[in-house]
């Protein structure tokens, strides 16, 4: 098993943007940019297709589904083949499915089982990409680096979502249905000519066992992440901020449009503030993990989430909301920048698209359950309640990482 370095990377080595890095950090940009538009239109098409609530929640839970299903073999894949061609031909596939389905909507031919099926084929896809996105970078960056190249990249994915495709999605619908998935498909292909141009280190892989099945290497990495002390901890302690943020997510715009009176534009400004929010936790990140090393900085960051969702559930005010909100995003992006850190310097090589692909799964698997606890809540003891279950939740995962800390 691998080990962080007694100073946990906290030299704050910056990767380099020219070469591999550059090119990876501009192809998830791009790519990204390209999934926010198609995820925001996705919901608008369905409401033209269909006014059953259920029909059109189907369309989002096709989107988790695979991930459930299938997380733990992409993890499995990624470790097996050639992460950086399974990257590009990935994206090309993806890339022809989305200009199909742009053809299909501009042709008037789009179904809601048509959407179902999309939204359920690209993430069954991305299973096997996002591990292999994973397990790729270390071969591109020094181990020092590995902090600071994935706050680059989850900072530049949240800027591409939030700031440059949500504002676009309304002028690319004024221009046609099928605008946003051409957009989508194109830069899929951008994102495939990108990775395909890399040259990275090749990781040493042992020789596999004769007769060796997928089930049998899941299983082995499984074992490896549960033998690590700081991995065990922290998958136990995202599994349970996932099923918290689930609760909060499935009912954020009843909290703000109901409890607190505030409208459409009051949630609005709240997604905003969240956004803005994991943005600059981006920056804030790597002098964090300076002054308190990688575990205490996700302590801090747990703890300090707990008390922005008690702010959200108890101070019926919008503006308390909006700050709790921005403030939640900071430390969130804190949380997500070490935890794939951590997870890349501990987890061995030739496994880490499996170590990688369980906690996935896992986060997955966590958060529909907590929006069906989200719902409950709301319904049995008021819509503020599921953000108080949320901040239990969230200091009930500080607790069980504590352990890890002295690793």
């Amino acid at each position: 098993m691998a080990a962080v370095p007694a100073v946990e990377g906290l030299s704050g080595t910056k990767p380099a943007w020219r070469g591999g890095f550059g090119r990876l950090w501009t192809a998830a940009v791009v790519s990204r940019f390209g999934d926010a538009l198609r995820t925001a239109a996705l919901p608008l098409l369905a409401v033209t297709l269909t006014s059953d609530p259920f029909l059109i929640a189907l369309v989002t839970a096709c989107g988790y589904v695979p991930w459930i299903l299938f997380g733990l073999l992409g993890g499995a894949l990624a470790d097996r083949v050639d992460q950086r061609r399974a990257m590009w031909a990935v994206d090309l596939v993806r890339a022809a499915l989305v200009a199909a389905f742009a053809v299909a909507v501009g042709t008037g031919h789009a179904s809601l089982p048509l959407l179902m099926a999309l939204a359920f084929v690209l993430t069954a896809l991305g299973t096997l990409f996002d591990n292999a996105a994973t397990a790729l970078l270390p071969s591109l960056v020094p181990s020092a680096a590995l902090g600071s190249a994935n706050a680059r990249v989850m900072t530049g994915q949240q800027i591409a979502g939030s700031f440059l495709a949500a504002p676009l999605v309304p002028v690319l619908l004024a221009v046609s249905l099928a605008a946003p998935y051409g957009v989508d498909a194109a830069s899929y292909v951008l994102a495939a000519a990108l990775v395909a141009s890399l040259r990275p280190t090749a990781p040493e892989r042992a020789a596999r066992k004769p007769g060796a099945t997928l089930r049998a290497e899941v299983a082995e990495g499984l074992r490896a992440m549960w033998a690590d002390r700081v991995l065990r901890g922290l998958c136990v302690a995202t599994t349970v901020c996932n099923i918290g943020m689930g609760a909060l997510i499935a009912t954020l715009v009843l909290d703000v449009t109901g409890w607190l009176g505030a409208g459409q534009s009051g949630y609005a400004a709240t997604v905003t503030a969240y956004g803005a929010g994991s943005a600059a936790g981006g920056l804030l990140a790597r002098p964090l993990v300076r002054r308190l090393g990688r575990i205490r900085s996700v302590l801090l960051a747990g703890a300090v989430q707990a008390g922005c969702l008690v702010a959200i559930g108890s101070v019926r005010a919008l503006g308390a909301t909006v700050a709790a909100m921005a403030l939640f995003g900071v430390l969130g992006m804190v949380w997500n920048v070490n935890l794939a850190t951590l997870v890349q310097e501990r987890a061995p090589a030739a496994m880490l698209g499996r170590v990688s692909a369980a906690f996935r799964t896992v986060a997955v698997a966590g958060a529909p359950l907590g929006a069906l606890m989200g719902g409950a809540a709301a319904g049995a003891w008021g819509l503020n309640t599921p953000a108080l279950l949320a901040s239990g939740l969230f200091l009930a995962a500080v607790a069980a990482l504590i352990p890890a800390r002295a690793a």
